[in-house]
């Protein structure tokens, strides 16, 4: 079973930034991918952005250029790096652990941008 904790999320003014992260802890076996969806309300969860385990980065096309994935293996720890954000960013932001065991999924973290 892997455990995954998320923070970071928070309300900020556009054209500002955040920092989430995503702490895997338990048993973590194999990971083969991390990364970021999100979910506003009335519409499906989507992709933002996702790392292989080989360190291969794809981003959804709305987030390119803005947002950055990254990972530190030694805290098995996953980032997104959110800049220039917009309103239509607002959404609730969860993550993802892949790996040959099956998928987990974080609680979800709530990011808010005003206009």
């Amino acid at each position: 079973q892997v455990q995954l904790v998320e923070s970071g999320g928070g309300l900020v003014q556009a054209g500002g930034s955040l920092r989430l992260s995503c702490a895997a802890s338990g048993s973590a076996f194999r990971m083969t991918a991390m990364g970021w969806f999100r979910q506003a309300p009335g519409r499906q969860r989507e992709l933002v952005a996702i790392i292989q385990s080989g360190g291969s980065r794809n981003y959804a096309d709305s987030v390119k250029g803005r947002f950055t994935i990254d990972r530190d293996n030694a805290k098995n720890t996953v980032y997104l790096q959110m800049n220039s954000l917009k309103p239509e960013d607002t959404s609730v932001y969860y993550c993802k652990y892949t790996s040959l065991r099956g998928v987990y999924w974080g609680q979800g973290t709530q990011v808010t941008v005003s206009s």
